[in-house]
């Protein structure tokens, strides 16, 4: 395959777009929303309007046509300027509307997609239980079938949409039986927002991301139609294997652009404050912070569109994607930390955006697979099982 990343023109013209859309309508409102720790729903209401819910799915369904690059890039461009909007983004399609996409019957793409495109609803994807994360195979919420209906009972943790007024749906994983050698078999079910016994906790008081909406949810008792079975049953665990694959290029993204976001910052302030006469731009050990800065986002940028491209293609991606994620977030938390070391005390001041980056760039290492969990797939993929 071709290794030149370079944007088609439409491609190029979306990321114009997407960054238009960023500066013009996210950066003067976001900070607020911030620090008042509120969802933005008229910032996720223009999204919507402009397709970016809708971008990788086809017009059948709503959406916009394109592929997964495309998503990728417009995370990247929000992402410079803010990560809880790209996060909205980033959880609404890879991980609310994509299962239902790649693993729906067709009555349920036509009864969902539609509306998660169009950014009118959003979905949420319940996989992380309090003792149940990068260990997905050690399920505890269960769903029973009575007659024609699921009988779901658990707990999920970390959920992200799940609690918005806009949330429509939450895909749970659930153990649905076991095998003969007692293994859980683990399946995938459509929960719409508001069915009883289906409980939404307050928002949780969190380190960053503090304008994007995550919740823990509680099931007891609840009842759905068997209907509501996404793909086949017992086959959720490798379902969602192959979302989290596809959602760590999209996270990749995000975290490249929180990277480029902070060498943007950084730069404009280098070459504006001035210190012992002169613009801190002029010192050497600023001009090689940034030059790294900028070094590590470029590359950064290579390894997700690499992962993307693979993906549209058809090629197999998991060991890129995992690389891309493991990067890319590493790269973000150092660009973070060299941003605010360059803005000095004001870098520690809520008002300046690198305060933001500082603070929403450690869960990058976290969610969608740790970076232990990366580099474990990344050894499986060049043949260490261990």
């Amino acid at each position: 395959m071709s290794l030149d990343h370079r944007l088609s023109a439409e491609h190029e013209e979306l990321r114009r777009t997407v960054e238009e859309f960023a500066h013009d309508v996210v950066a003067p409102k976001i900070g607020d929303f911030y620090e008042r720790h509120e969802f933005p729903y008229e910032i996720v209401r223009e999204m919507g309007r402009m397709g970016l819910f809708g971008l990788p799915f086809p017009e059948e369904y709503g959406g916009m046509g394109g592929d997964y690059l495309a998503l990728g890039i417009a995370l990247e461009e929000l992402a410079r300027v803010d990560s809880s909007v790209a996060i909205t983004l980033e959880a609404g399609v890879s991980l609310g509307a994509m299962p239902v996409y790649s693993f729906g019957t067709e009555e349920q793409k036509r009864e969902w997609l539609p509306r998660m495109c169009s950014g009118e609803i959003l979905g949420a994807f319940g996989l992380t239980e309090p003792e149940c994360g990068s260990d997905a195979g050690g399920t505890r919420t269960t769903a029973v079938r009575e007659g024609d209906q699921w009988v779901i009972n658990g707990t999920k943790c970390f959920i992200t949409n799940s609690g918005t007024d806009i949330t429509g749906l939450v895909t749970v994983t659930a153990v649905t039986g076991r095998t003969e050698d007692g293994r859980p078999l683990i399946s995938s079910i459509i929960v719409p927002s508001g069915t009883p016994g289906f409980t939404v906790a307050e928002p949780y008081s969190k380190v960053g991301w503090n304008a994007s909406d995550t919740r823990e949810l509680s099931f007891a008792d609840v009842r759905v139609p068997v209907e509501n079975l996404l793909g086949e049953e017992g086959r959720g665990y490798a379902q969602f294997l192959r979302i989290l694959d596809e959602g760590r290029i999209a996270i990749s993204a995000l975290a490249t652009g929180l990277a480029q976001g902070c060498v943007d910052e950084s730069l404009r302030y280098a070459k504006e404050r001035r210190a012992f006469g002169r613009p801190i731009g002029d010192n050497q050990a600023i001009q090689f912070k940034l030059a790294d800065m900028e070094m590590k986002a470029h590359t950064s940028r290579l390894a997700w569109r690499d992962a993307a491209s693979r993906l549209v293609s058809g090629e197999p991606f998991k060991k890129e994607a995992a690389l891309a994620k493991l990067y890319s977030s590493t790269v973000a938390v150092d660009n973070a930390r060299e941003a605010t070391q360059i803005h000095g005390g004001y870098g520690f001041m809520n008002e300046f955006p690198v305060a933001r980056m500082w603070r929403d760039s450690k869960i990058l290492e976290i969610g969608e697979g740790t970076s232990e969990v990366q580099r474990m797939l990344i050894a499986r993929e060049m043949g260490l099982m261990g």
